[in-house]
């Protein structure tokens, strides 16, 4: 399960790359801003070229022009560099995504008690779905994942409720790409993009007729979530909200008619809250 995650980041990331539109510069220097650690606080020229896989000539040109745009520092006696504090910028769309997520968390938590299962909140992040909040129940297996799990966006309910939720044309872009991606699948038991597709337009049927979407075994075989999109009406995609547990326990008439309905409700809440001016609190 864990290999599977994180193929999916870079199964996403090679799609992206042969794309005529991918700046491999911007790809490279991103790459040098995130080769710094939380324990970092200077790295040699030699080390951050180490670390990224790229020549030392490379690594010279995009630390000086992260260095004049104020994104790193540069100690010249000894040739190192530090993250300079305009990275902060680059944080603060993210930073507020996990925010919400922390006044989320309340009632999230009462959903995951009634249900007796996991309850997450994601974003998207190309092709995958990143949590950005994440609850358990007390009961006995129950997801193990936490914030910053990525998540294929085809096979889950997290990325079908993402996905019904866009609009016509923004459906239509991200269609094409996770087609693209589908199409690359060569590792042994990936779904086919055929199945991926016909998930899709089944998410799109399940949303109009029950007002969520579901995965049932699809993403792992032992596990099933429903899902719903929280629109915020900001402008930004939406978030989407998943209730994920063992296949065999979320079935039934308590998943139609006691979860389903509660986690609508919890969305709902969860907008509301925001939209009220939860957020800043």
């Amino acid at each position: 399960m864990g290999r599977q995650r994180e193929q999916a980041g870079s199964d996403a990331m090679a799609v992206v790359a042969e794309d005529r539109r991918f700046v491999t510069a911007l790809a490279r220097g991103l790459e040098v801003l995130r080769c710094f650690r939380p324990a970092d606080r200077w790295l040699a020229h030699q080390e951050i070229a180490r670390r990224t896989g790229l020549p030392q000539a490379t690594v010279s040109r995009l630390t000086f022009t992260l260095t004049a745009l104020g994104y790193l520092r540069h100690r010249g006696t000894r040739g190192e560099y530090a993250l300079a504090p305009g990275v902060l910028a680059l944080g603060f769309s993210m930073l507020n995504n996990f925010d919400i997520g922390r006044i989320a968390r309340p009632h999230m938590q009462a959903l995951a008690d009634l249900a007796q299962a996991a309850v997450s909140m994601g974003v998207r992040r190309s092709l995958t779905m990143v949590y950005v909040a994440h609850c358990r129940s007390a009961a006995p297996l129950t997801l193990g994942l936490d914030v910053g799990t990525q998540l294929p966006l085809a096979t889950t309910a997290m990325g079908r409720a993402l996905y019904v939720a866009l609009q016509p044309a923004e459906q239509a872009r991200l269609l094409a790409d996770l087609e693209a991606e589908g199409l690359r699948q060569l590792r042994a038991g990936a779904p086919s993009w055929p199945q991926q597709r016909q998930g899709l337009e089944r998410a799109q049927l399940q949303q109009r007729t029950l007002g969520y979407v579901t995965s049932e075994a699809e993403w792992e075989t032992d596990i099933s979530a429903i899902g719903v999109a929280i629109d915020l009406g900001d402008g930004r995609e939406p978030l989407a909200l998943t209730v994920g547990g063992p296949a065999a326990r979320l079935q039934g008439k308590r998943l139609s008619d006691e979860i389903a309905p509660a986690l609508v409700r919890t969305a709902h809440a969860i907008r509301d809250t925001i939209q009220a001016g939860g957020w800043a609190d």
